[in-house]
């Protein structure tokens, strides 16, 4: 999806979840921290929104990530080429979503991630859980009070409603991030395990 089709699904689904939702162009600014003049821009497809804004998005309006960024298809084989898709970026990471996936009471989203070194990217939470699997290079994630640090091949998955934070150490760093949330939307308890929830 080259970026202007991408700004398009995004408009599409932020002006008809906001409608879903009753709510108004201010409400949502209240709700979601974002100037009206910015989400009037993104609704209008005009805009260019960052990995918060998208986040901050998701949680005013309780829906997961992909809701805003993916158009709904059904296929029996789907193929993403990463040149084709729009890049979300953020203080130190670059997000490429390659899927959403529902199943059952579960909605998963795939990104391919990479993390620049010198920054740090902090979320104050979100609802669901995170898996992280390292691809290339060092990097430092998970929990903003105990974050780990993992290598090639290394995986975490934390509670993402709690503050986070991803930090590549000693160069830039390739990771695969795989965002998991109730198909409601609805927050997920902290200290739930990793598997079903």
């Amino acid at each position: 999806m080259v970026r202007e089709q991408a700004g398009q699904v995004l408009a599409a689904n932020l002006r008809a979840l906001r409608e879903r939702r009753g709510l108004s162009l201010s409400e949502l600014a209240r709700r979601s921290d974002i100037a009206k003049g910015t989400l009037s821009q993104l609704e209008s497809g005009t805009g260019n929104p960052t990995i918060e804004t998208v986040f901050s998005l998701s949680n005013a309006l309780e829906v997961p990530v992909s809701s805003l960024l993916t158009e709904r298809v059904a296929q029996d084989v789907v193929l993403i080429r990463s040149a084709g898709l729009d890049v979300l970026s953020g203080d130190a990471v670059d997000l490429r979503m390659l899927r959403r996936m529902d199943v059952t009471d579960t909605v998963f989203e795939l990104y391919d991630q990479r993390v620049r070194p010198g920054e740090t990217q902090r979320s104050t939470g979100h609802p669901g859980r995170e898996h992280t699997v390292v691809t290339s290079g060092f990097l430092r994630v998970g929990p903003a009070e105990a974050p780990y640090t993992l290598g090639p091949g290394d995986y975490v998955c934390f509670s993402a409603q709690q503050p986070h934070l991803y930090e590549a150490v000693d160069g830039p760093v390739t990771s695969v991030l795989l965002l998991e949330y109730p198909a409601t939307a609805g927050p997920v308890q902290l200290g739930a395990p990793c598997g079903r929830g």
